[in-house]
């Protein structure tokens, strides 16, 4: 094989290896940023069910605070000896 035969090859080769490993990176880069995308959007629906909860906790203590006051108002005495124990 003549010299300048082996150079056009490796010549090639060298190209061939460059573009493979620029498509490799991209792909990899691709991957992650699906995969991060994937992850924001998780983090963002657990946020809401969060907010959620929260929304439905303060209800909720809001309620059991009436609820305090109307059996306070019913019979306090009731109600001491309750939070006594």
């Amino acid at each position: 094989m003549k010299l300048e035969n082996l150079l056009s090859l490796i010549g090639t080769f060298g190209a061939a290896s460059v573009v493979a490993y620029a498509t490799w990176r991209k792909g990899t880069s691709s991957v992650w940023k699906d995969e991060a995308e994937a992850q924001k959007a998780r983090a963002d629906r657990l946020e809401e069910h969060l907010n959620e909860i929260n929304e439905r906790l303060a209800r909720i203590e809001k309620e059991n605070q009436r609820l305090i006051e109307i059996l306070t108002a019913l019979d306090p005495e009731r109600i001491r000896s309750l939070r006594s124990t």
